[in-house]
């Protein structure tokens, strides 16, 4: 029985995402629409990260609108809070309290490689914090305090999640088996969404363009307007091939909300003008994302129901990560209360 339990244990896996604002299209279908099927493979642990936000300086009002938002849009994209631990990061100050323990673990160096921090560095030149530089073991605690066997990585974290092991692996080396060693979780991504301006670039919310993206929050007129203006090619035929980017991306689209193969969608559109063929997708992504923006509109309107969610989900995620932050507390020589 024992060793049936054994097996039987889902595997944790663990995401953080920052209240920057609404998930794109792009970000949708590569990522999001999966959380909520991860949750019947794996035990789930999702958290608003708003204490990595004040590393550029923000705007009070704007950033408690944005992390109720961001922890609403979570549950609206299917996250059940019954089947998944979410949580917001500055309710669970275990986070910080690991944070700089973690620091004094971490070197000088390997902070000062740390692309993020060059990056941020050179495009805040006003406001170059320490927060900016130990930003990394901030999201190392983040994620050892729950010690989850996955952590889900955009190229853009692959640097930190090296870090979190590294710094994991010379803790354990000093101490014993403290810390569980997460690896890279890379989902079975969804088609790559292009730029619906420049089909050669990817979808990006910060693009100075808006009929560029699609937001899982755009109203469905809005986003068949968007794709009605999407960027194509002077040809007529509605096919995927090489030098036809723009009817790539909305085939590749079409084909993610549909389920339908490139195959179908050529026979369905044969002898349809690019025209038919932009609404059809225009429509097809607006019903797609409908469920997304009800969710999130009722759940905006229930902001007792919205509190009561992160509270359970801050007590729950206290309760757990207190568990390694004390044993972590132990092995340093910390003395208990």
């Amino acid at each position: 029985m024992e060793e049936r339990e054994k097996t039987e244990r889902k595997k944790i896996i663990l995401s953080g995402i920052q209240p920057t604002g609404v998930f794109t299209l792009g970000n949708y279908i590569g990522a999001v629409r999966n959380w909520g099927r991860m949750q019947e493979e794996f035990q789930c642990a999702y958290f608003i990260a708003d204490l990595h936000a004040l590393t550029v300086r923000q705007e009070p009002a704007a950033l408690r609108k944005q992390t109720l938002e961001a922890f609403a849009l979570l549950l609206a994209c299917g996250i059940d809070p019954q089947k998944s631990l979410v949580f917001i990061q500055s309710h669970v100050h275990t986070h910080s309290e690991l944070s700089w323990i973690l620091s004094c673990y971490t070197q000088f160096g390997e902070l000062s490689r740390m692309t993020q921090f060059k990056d941020k560095s050179a495009k805040h030149t006003d406001n170059v914090n320490a927060g900016l530089f130990t930003y990394p073991a901030l999201m190392a605690a983040d994620i050892l305090l729950y010690q989850p066997d996955f952590v889900p990585v955009g190229a853009d974290q692959k640097q930190h999640l090296e870090l979190t092991r590294d710094v994991a692996i010379r803790f354990n080396n000093l101490y014993g088996n403290v810390f569980t060693i997460p690896e890279a979780y890379i989902p079975k991504t969804g088609a790559r969404v292009m730029s619906l301006q420049d089909p050669t670039r990817k979808m990006s919310k910060s693009d100075t363009n808006i009929n560029a993206f699609v937001t899982v929050l755009d109203e469905p007129g809005v986003i068949v307007k968007k794709f009605k203006r999407a960027v194509t090619d002077s040809d007529t035929e509605i096919c995927y091939r090489e030098g036809k980017d723009g009817i790539n991306n909305l085939m590749s689209i079409y084909s993610a909300v549909t389920g339908l193969s490139y195959e179908q969608i050529e026979h369905d559109f044969s002898g349809k003008g690019y025209g038919d063929f932009k609404t059809a997708v225009g429509e097809a992504v607006a019903e797609t994302l409908r469920p997304i923006r009800e969710n999130f509109a009722r759940l905006m309107q229930d902001k007792t129901y919205l509190e009561d969610m992160y509270r359970k989900g801050a007590e729950t995620a206290s309760l757990i990560s207190s568990r390694t932050l004390a044993k972590v507390k132990k092995k340093v020589g910390l003395l208990s209360k």
